[in-house]
């Protein structure tokens, strides 16, 4: 990385704005531009300092994946989903970390969530057979993670008391890229399924995908990973939504709407418009902003979060991510036909951000869980 991460992003941002209609056409990021970011250091920006990668802070990764969020929702989806997977390499022996995230050249390895396969006990490792689904990236990946419940002697081994669960790191030469990713938004992030058949990985090729102990304690390892995911989605979304306002700006300045005698900037139910959109953008971004650097200060003072704490923090991605989509609907509204086509980039990101609140991490059931919590009521900690 030759240039600080925030300055790197917002370089790489005309690059990733020309490129914008192509990745939606294929896709995928073109070539030239997963090396852009892939040089650039974006997919290693929570790896371990002490293997080679940033380990950023998470106030500044926020506002790096911000930015590029404003240059293409789909590009910065797949650095926040590849970055933050990064983070099992703080959870890895050194050398095995290393050969993955580093000693590959540009490496981004592809995850599934649910832990739908098959791994089979064998002599030095497993072999691991399933079809599975979310993998954003995996076309540009080098390596594919596939979760995994282990099978011991015909029997599922337990860990904790519960079915023992492992990402298995298998060369994407070794898994089948099924094409599924047929969607209307945010068609760059390339999210479709592999399958891997009976491939063979070695055990010290895995990790535990719940409970391997951490080897690399810097902060950014201590806050659930679901939720530094969460902040990065969040700021996808409201970096999305700040363009999109941008766009409608300019509209509004040049566009008189048929059978109205005034532009569309003239009008009052527009002024109207956008003054709420513009508080619930910034107040959206506060929010996060605010919240994500004070997880940050109490993590790094304490090593830990309270549950108080991690509560807040699903509550602000989940908002601004909410928020986000309401700015976005307000401006495709305003707008009128014009928003309609596929040339307009109101357009794409109206379809981009219905995307991501069908996601887990803007589901409307947090704002229950997380009110419950503050009622007192017990919740499931794992979503928090």
């Amino acid at each position: 990385m030759t240039a600080a991460p925030l300055e790197a992003a917002r370089k790489l941002a005309p690059q990733i704005q020309a490129c914008a209609d192509q990745t939606e056409a294929e896709r995928e990021l073109p070539r030239p531009l997963f090396e852009a970011l892939a040089d650039a250091g974006m997919f290693h920006l929570a790896v371990p300092r002490a293997i080679g990668g940033a380990e950023l802070d998470l106030p500044t990764y926020v506002e790096v994946i911000e930015e590029l969020g404003k240059a293409d929702a789909s590009t910065g989806w797949c650095v926040n989903q590849g970055a933050i997977y990064a983070t099992y390499s703080a959870r890895m022996p050194r050398d095995v970390a290393r050969a993955i995230w580093i000693d590959t050249p540009r490496a981004v390895v592809a995850n599934t969530p649910a832990a739908t396969a098959t791994a089979v006990v064998v002599p030095g490792g497993y072999r691991v057979t399933g079809r599975q689904g979310f993998s954003t990236g995996c076309r540009h990946a080098s390596w594919i993670a596939a979760h995994a419940q282990i099978v011991e002697n015909g029997t599922t081994r337990l860990d904790h008391g519960q079915p023992e669960t492992r990402y298995f790191f298998v060369p994407v030469a070794e898994a089948e890229i099924l094409d599924t990713w047929k969607v209307r938004g945010m068609r760059g992030t390339g999210t479709h399924h592999f399958a891997v058949r009976d491939v063979f990985v070695p055990a010290a090729r895995t990790v535990l995908s719940a409970t391997a102990p951490l080897l690399h304690d810097g902060p950014l390892y201590r806050i659930p990973r679901t939720l530094v995911f969460a902040s990065g989605d969040a700021a996808v979304a409201l970096g999305m939504a700040r363009t999109c306002l941008s766009t409608f700006y300019e509209l509004a300045g040049a566009k008189t709407p048929r059978a109205m005698q005034a532009l569309l900037r003239d009008q009052s139910m527009i002024q109207v418009a956008v003054g709420h959109a513009e508080a619930h953008l910034r107040t959206g971004r506060a929010f996060l902003l605010e919240t994500v650097r004070d997880v940050w200060s109490a993590v790094t003072a304490n090593g830990a979060l309270t549950l108080d704490q991690r509560a807040t923090l699903r509550l602000a991605t989940t908002h601004g991510i909410r928020l986000a989509a309401q700015v976005i609907d307000a401006v495709y509204n305003a707008a009128g036909a014009t928003a309609a086509y596929e040339s307009s980039l109101i357009q794409r990101h109206f379809q981009d951000i219905h995307v991501i609140t069908q996601h887990l991490q803007s589901r409307l059931s947090h704002y229950e869980l997380v009110g419950s919590h503050w009622l007192g009521l017990p919740v499931d900690e794992n979503r928090l």
